[in-house]
């Protein structure tokens, strides 16, 4: 059985834009659904959204006949839940929280084979090497790990560069919603003092050969980081999107509201 390449990871390496879609809704169903579409990858958060293991193992089989990139954001940077989901397959984390170089290290550690990591050796019953289906997948599996390290926070901000030098650190995304909180302006992440150090970790980012990776759901400010070089960008949430479809439909009935595009005549 061939060995699962990170094609993700690749393309971070070679520079190339990866755009994304966060999915909230805990639902395998719902993210199969948005993997037709074409994103390049979608998050599942365990962070902020309701989902078990159990929940993110349907959704990630849910993904695995699409080619989109499966991106997941545990609720903490915690040994035992990383290395559980090492073991369900995932290999692009995207770690919440990230204040100084020692939790990188550690995150990185984590999922990570020994010698050079602390993750536990039970590929025989796991699902990440196909129950030991894919050949050398305990000497592979290392090198096809990507460690994002969301960085979200002041402490977080003045500590960046020593969390890029980390090895192993394959990228830092930055938290607009809670860096802006950190910084004393709580619900309002576009404040231009907030956008201002945004752009300068982005080009630190950058400069340090690492890529740097954000969420905006405003098309004008996310095309604004992609073209300061932003490589993993989401541009939506699943829930937020949702959300406003239903609401403005019911405004067109409600409210008399119209629609930007009008011209389906089916139910769906």
């Amino acid at each position: 059985m061939q060995f699962p390449v990170n094609n993700f990871k690749k393309a971070l390496v070679n520079q190339q834009v990866q755009l994304g879609l966060w999915q909230g809704l805990t639902s395998a169903y719902a993210a199969e659904l948005c993997a037709t579409v074409g994103y390049d990858w979608l998050l599942i958060d365990g962070e902020h959204a309701p989902n078990t293991l159990q929940s993110t193992l349907a959704q990630l089989q849910a993904l695995a006949a699409y080619p989109v990139a499966p991106v997941v954001r545990p609720a903490a940077n915690d040994v035992v839940e990383l290395k559980r989901l090492a073991d369900l397959g995932v290999q692009n984390f995207l770690i919440p929280l990230i204040e100084n170089a020692d939790q990188a290290r550690a995150a990185v550690a984590a999922v990570q084979y020994p010698p050079s990591g602390k993750r536990g050796v039970a590929a025989s019953i796991a699902r990440a090497s196909l129950w030991n289906d894919y050949q050398d997948y305990l000497v592979r599996a290392n090198d096809e790990m990507c460690v994002l390290c969301q960085v979200e926070s002041v402490t977080g901000m003045s500590h960046l560069d020593e969390i890029l030098q980390v090895n192993g650190v394959d990228g830092v995304f930055i938290g607009p919603a809670d860096l802006s909180a950190s910084m004393g302006y709580a619900g309002n992440p576009a404040h231009p003092e907030v956008n201002q150090v945004i752009e300068e970790a982005i080009t630190r980012i950058r400069a340090a050969g690492k890529a740097a990776g954000i969420l905006h759901t405003n098309p004008v400010q996310a095309q604004r980081y992609i073209d300061l070089g932003a490589l993993f960008v989401a541009v939506g949430v699943d829930v937020s999107l949702l959300k406003s479809a239903a609401s403005q439909l019911l405004a067109v009935f409600r409210e008399g509201a119209q629609t930007g595009d009008q011209s389906s005549d089916g139910v769906y």
